[in-house]
């Protein structure tokens, strides 16, 4: 905590202060359902340098000389607000704007100074509306706000139906996911092919992928932060959907008007119960669906105190008929209290909890059942100071309590399988933070900041230690439950600059250093339940990671469009891959199959939007290589990591035909996956086993596919809502690769071939959406 204040006094004693000025501020709500309203255009007639938006809340803030304002409010798709206020104290009132039912080409676009692409003094920063990520068509119909993510530049798809995403060259597990605060270890359901965020129930999302802010850490690549909805504090509200493979259904409303309020949104599958309609036996029998809920209670103590209880809980069941049954699934809370000192002090308080784990039942002989699992307990304290109108701080601390169990076997006949369970890892994080946004000048922001971290591996399990030579164990040490065994430190500094080259362009620089101390474990491209969640140890070190990057950034026509031009590098260090053959699952002592060495990835990125009119959508294009470097793979040589993609492209286009009909399409390509392919093979009492050399040297077939989706509007009034969606995934019926497989070549028995398993042609779906 000394070095806390330390770091508050050294950014104190830097900022500038000014003129006595006054504050305006509120939340802004939508008419009829009180939705806060982010990115509303504020601006002062007479004092037009403090124009701003409203956040994700709805909230908003203007500093002021003392005086007489005329205060415009204005949103896509709204009326303009006028409010005359006059102000010569802090003053605080909320705003309400009213639905524009007039097409969007009619609305006119307010111009202030202030431009979130161009101002923002971060780069790789991304804001998706979920509005428009609905009408995005998709596998099956069903909205998922990941698969949107997989659109933008500098994201790539880890694969054909995949939720994995790769950021600028780095791997699945190295994004930390979070729900209001709490993170998501599993972000998907039915093996990758739909994401855990019903979009009925989230808010807003925002994904950092360049240099983060220093309250986020953890992971090396990047941070995807998702809030859900708070319920509607004056009334009660229906909306939902059905599909031809899955139904949904949200509820909130007022538990006490202008105080308390709730939202519970539930999802499901029903392919098993369309199995059961299916005449083979066994296909009746067999097990496949998903369902989660999502429940959220937002209690207003006063106009400064707010608290939230958020709660998750999805679940996959797949089985098959009197063989075997999986389960999996995430269960998440988190306990939020948001308090407001006065109009240049807040504070958010977080503790949450996070619960992921697999089930696999076997029902033979011994009736085999295997369990692994991660949980956290996690506290999170969050301060935002605004000393004057140039300066914005940040600090505050996090503390997370790890607690990893790999795999627990147990046998319904232990007198005929003898198990015992893995040994349970434990570990704590903590974490203090600082930063600060100075603006220097009308042209030139600076965004500093650090964080000091410590990841200390506890006992209450055997603890090995390794020969370095060949990974062999060297010896196994009793512990005692929370003795401290090993205790990683680091500084982890942010920096991000941006200055403006006039008022609708800019350069940015940015670099941040991360670190991540928790690891997954999988030796497929695809998203697996299964693969494994692993922590530092003595043997395994914090993978680490700098960054560097310069962008461009370029708006148009009163902001209707946005252009920018990033180049990142990123030096990796301690990265893990695997020997040859390597089982990450089955092994306790896993240490055993790794293998660790460096990295680095660099690359281009060009991303176009249009964001308003009745066409809008956008264009992005990666040029980028991500390799890796290990003495004991490809001779010591650098080689294509599993996330290296040359080129991605993605165009997303959304059109509003009429008041009734809005068309979407969606066309994507990418450069084939690297792979793994055999050397030769010896064949050994009939049976072939393959031997290797070098690493993904060779390279799948090129991923394109195009998405074609309507929405018809059959009603549209203040109080009720119905429409029709569809969709055709695949639109072309490419068959993109999903994975390869080996087999005997059918003329020359002694020879193997490869051959290509894909999962989709086309894909028809509709939908009815409805909101009461």
């Amino acid at each position: 905590m000394k070095h806390l204040f330390t770091v508050i006094i050294l950014f104190t004693s830097i900022a500038a202060f000014s003129q006595k000025k006054y504050v305006f501020s509120g939340k802004i709500y939508s008419e009829g359902d009180n939705t806060p309203l982010a990115g509303v255009a504020i601006a002062a007639k007479e004092h037009t340098q403090s124009a701003g938006f409203s956040d994700a809340a709805g909230s908003f803030s203007l500093q002021l000389p003392s005086g007489e304002y005329s205060i415009i409010f204005k949103l896509l798709g709204y009326d303009t607000k006028h409010l005359k206020i006059r102000i010569d104290k802090d003053l605080s009132q909320d705003i309400v704007l009213t639905k524009d039912i007039v097409s969007l080409k009619e609305i006119e676009v307010l111009a202030v100074k202030s431009d979130d692409n161009v101002k923002r003094v971060q780069s790789g920063v991304e804001k998706l509306e979920i509005e428009s990520m609905n009408k995005i068509p998709v596998l099956f119909g069903e909205r998922d706000i990941l698969k949107t993510i997989q659109l933008l530049p500098g994201v790539q798809t880890a694969g054909e139906g995949n939720i994995g995403f790769y950021v600028r060259g780095g791997s699945s597990d190295q994004n930390l996911i979070l729900l209001d605060n709490a993170t998501v270890y599993n972000p998907s359901h039915l093996f990758g092919f739909f994401s855990t965020f019903n979009s009925d129930a989230v808010d807003n999302m925002t994904i950092y992928k360049g240099s983060m802010p220093a309250q986020y850490g953890g992971r090396l690549s990047s941070t995807l932060d998702v809030s859900m909805r708070d319920g509607d504090l004056k009334n009660y509200h229906m909306n939902g959907g059905i599909g031809l493979i899955s139904s949904r259904l949200t509820l909130e409303g007022p538990i006490q008007k202008e105080k308390s309020s709730f939202i519970v949104s539930a999802r499901r599958t029903y392919a098993d119960a369309l199995a059961r309609t299916v005449g083979v036996e066994q296909v009746k029998g067999s097990i496949l669906y998903f369902y989660d809920l999502n429940a959220k209670l937002t209690y207003a103590f006063s106009n400064k105190d707010k608290l939230t209880l958020t709660a998750y809980h999805g679940k996959d069941k797949l089985g098959l008929d009197q063989i075997a049954t999986m389960d999996w699934g995430n269960t998440i809370a988190a306990l939020k209290w948001n308090h407001i000192f006065d109009s240049k002090k807040v504070s958010t308080t977080t503790l949450s909890y996070t619960d992921y784990k697999y089930n696999v039942s076997v029902d033979l002989t011994t009736g085999l059942n295997v369990m692994s699992r991660i949980r956290d307990i996690n506290f999170n304290q969050d301060f935002v100071f605004y000393p004057n109108e140039k300066n914005l701080m940040r600090f505050g601390f996090n503390s997370i309590y790890h607690q990893i169990v790999p795999g627990e076997l147990v046998s319904k006949d232990p007198s005929q399988l003898k198990v015992s369970p893995y040994a349970h890892r434990y570990s704590w994080e903590n974490t203090l933070y600082a930063s600060n946004d100075m603006k220097l000048s009308d042209k030139l922001e600076f965004s500093y900041g650090a964080r000091l971290s410590s990841f200390s591996v506890l006992g209450g399990s055997d603890y090995y230690t390794f020969n370095e030579e060949d990974q062999s164990i060297k010896d196994t040490i009793a512990t005692k439950r929370g003795e401290f065994l090993k205790t990683y430190w680091s500084i982890e500094p942010r920096l991000s600059v941006a200055y403006q080259l006039n008022e609708s362009s800019s350069i940015k620089a940015a670099y941040a250093l991360t670190r991540q101390n928790l690891h997954l474990l999988t030796t497929s491209n695809m998203s697996s339940p299964i693969d494994r969640w692993i922590s530092n140890t003595d043997y395994i070190k914090p993978e680490v990671a700098n960054q560097v990057s310069l962008g461009y950034f370029r708006n148009f026509q009163n902001n209707i469009f946005e252009f920018s031009a990033e180049v990142y590098y990123k030096d990796l260090k301690n990265q893990i891959d695997y020997k040859d053959g390597a089982d990450v699952r089955a092994k306790e002592v896993i240490e055993t199959e790794l293998l660790f060495g460096k990295g680095r990835a660099y690359g281009l990125e060009l991303f176009l939007k249009k964001k308003y009119g009745r066409f809008n959508g956008w264009v992005g294009y990666t040029l980028s290589r991500s390799e890796r470097k290990i003495d004991k793979i490809n001779d010591g040589k650098w080689y294509a990591a599993n996330q290296h993609r040359t080129h991605d492209i993605s165009a997303v286009g959304i059109y509003e035909l009429s008041k009734k009909w809005t068309l979407s399409a969606t066309w994507v390509f990418a450069t084939g996956s690297p792979m793994t392919f055999p050397s030769g093979k010896y064949v050994i009492d009939g049976h072939a086993i393959y031997y290797y050399e070098g690493r993904n040297h060779y390279r799948a077939p090129s991923y394109h596919r195009l998405d074609l989706g309507a929405m018809c509007v059959l009603k549209k009034t203040k109080k009720y809502t119905s429409e029709l969606s569809f969709g055709l995934y695949n639109a072309y019926a490419r068959k993109n690769p999903y994975m390869f497989g080996f087999r005997q070549n059918e003329d020359d028995r002694s020879a193997s071939e490869s051959y290509m398993i894909y999962l989709f042609s086309v894909v028809p779906s509709i939908s009815w959406n409805f909101k009461f």
